[in-house]
């Protein structure tokens, strides 16, 4: 991108180093893993120390898959702890750079163009890097790596495959340097944005490496991947037009919400129709906040080490609506329609689509609106209380039952514990 300038910066093994810091113990001299003992060896670690990488144990790992010799600390996850490190952190950002020109692309992770503020403080790029980086660590002890690159897509693989081998912790690419000395890199699955899948189909393609793709006749690529070829072809070359002022100014054609859930242990029918009821009261009281309604349903419904093949089902309602007990009764016909009632239940997942604005509806002689006004009424307070007094401030029947969920989920952020 002609003369742009963009920086990448993630926070190295943000969550397992926050507990390190709240410790006082340096993570690239701790053997940390933050995850969540109660939920049984398979549990997945959100994060493992510096020090336990350079044992070789890989990022996301299962607890029962690091090596008994090796003795370590757990952390259990305080997701509300991690999100108040990170706006701390984009406070840093903020005295380097303009909201404006920030994109925060996670939890730990953020897009900067950069382009414009090099004579500002009369630095080069690789010397800002390293004040930011350096402002990071001295305020809050944790470590930074940061990919400067001519494109958004060159500074994340800067990131990605060339800071970790940088004793700066920063790497820098400009499509030039990207095609000379990562042209030949494999695997694939380490470039931004080519999956496991997509590796293999090219694999299958006898495609390699980036500079096999952008040798390949695009015409084999768009028969085999459709619109998406052209990023694989854009990005072999380093291409990349994208810029944060677009990502900001971007609004998505779809317009959905959903909400999904692994369950803590296997459900029966029963059990799990409640959690899926559940489920839709918390996803209709959002339709309410935001003063929208749906017009199509759709329910997900996974089994147990997948016994039998997952149940999908979309509905379109007859009637727009954003009420709890209108979507409940949609929702346990087609519950009752698809789910097996002998299978033991895992993972449930619901959505709606085809949102519109509830300030406007057509009126029907078949409807009582007084009634249903009433009912909106009724859940706009409800929703109120939440906020004011907290998610479990007020709770139906159906919550207080054996094997419900949402007190437990409530008290949750991102699906694990909030302290």
């Amino acid at each position: 991108m002609e003369g742009k300038t963009f920086f990448c910066i993630d926070l190295k093994t943000f969550f397992a180093s926050v507990e390190c810091v709240e410790r006082h113990l340096d993570p690239f001299e701790t053997n940390l893993v933050v995850a969540d003992p109660a939920r049984g060896n398979g549990a997945i670690c959100l994060a493992i120390s510096p020090k336990m990488k350079m044992l070789g144990i890989r990022n996301r790992c299962r607890i029962f898959e690091i090596p008994k010799n090796v003795e370590y600390i757990v952390a259990l996850p305080r997701m509300q702890k991690y999100i108040e490190y990170s706006s701390k952190i984009y406070e840093i950002y903020l005295k380097y750079f303009s909201k404006d020109d920030i994109h925060v692309y996670s939890i730990d992770e953020v897009f900067i163009d950069a382009t414009k503020y090099f004579s500002l403080y009369k630095l080069s790029k690789i010397d800002l890097a390293k004040k930011i980086i350096a402002d990071i660590y001295d305020t809050y002890g944790i470590t930074a790596t940061a990919g400067i690159g001519t494109n958004m897509y060159l500074a994340k693989i800067a990131l990605d495959i060339t800071a970790k081998h940088s004793p700066t912790n920063i790497g820098y690419l400009d499509e030039e340097k990207y095609i000379k000395e990562l042209g030949n890199h494999t695997p694939l699955t380490d470039f931004w944005q080519v999956g496991k899948g997509t590796s293999e189909t090219l694999r299958k393609m006898g495609i390699y490496t980036m500079n096999d793709i952008s040798k390949t006749d695009p015409r084999r690529l768009y028969n085999k991947f459709g619109i998406n070829a052209k990023y694989l072809i854009d990005h072999s070359k380093g291409i990349e037009n994208c810029t944060i002022k677009e990502i900001k100014d971007y609004k998505p054609k779809s317009n959905s919400i959903s909400t999904s859930q692994i369950l803590f242990k296997d459900y029966n029918y029963e059990d799990a129709k409640k959690v899926m009821k559940e489920m839709v009261e918390v996803l209709s009281l959002q339709l309410v906040k935001k003063n929208l309604k749906t017009e199509s349903i759709s329910l997900y419904v996974g089994y147990s080490k997948d016994v039998i093949e997952a149940s999908k089902i979309s509905k379109k309602l007859q009637v727009a609506t954003n009420i709890y007990k209108d979507l409940s009764k949609e929702y346990e016909k087609i519950y009752d329609k698809i789910v097996s009632k002998i299978a033991p239940i895992r993972r449930i997942g619901i959505s709606f689509g085809r949102l519109s604005s509830d300030d406007y509806e057509q009126l029907s002689l078949f409807v009582n609106q007084e009634k249903k006004d009433k009912e909106k009424n009724i859940e706009r307070t409800i929703n109120n209380i939440k906020e004011k007094f907290g998610k479990n401030s007020i709770l139906k029947g159906l919550d207080l039952e054996e094997n419900a969920t949402a007190m437990i989920r409530n008290k949750l952020i991102g699906g694990h514990n909030a302290n």
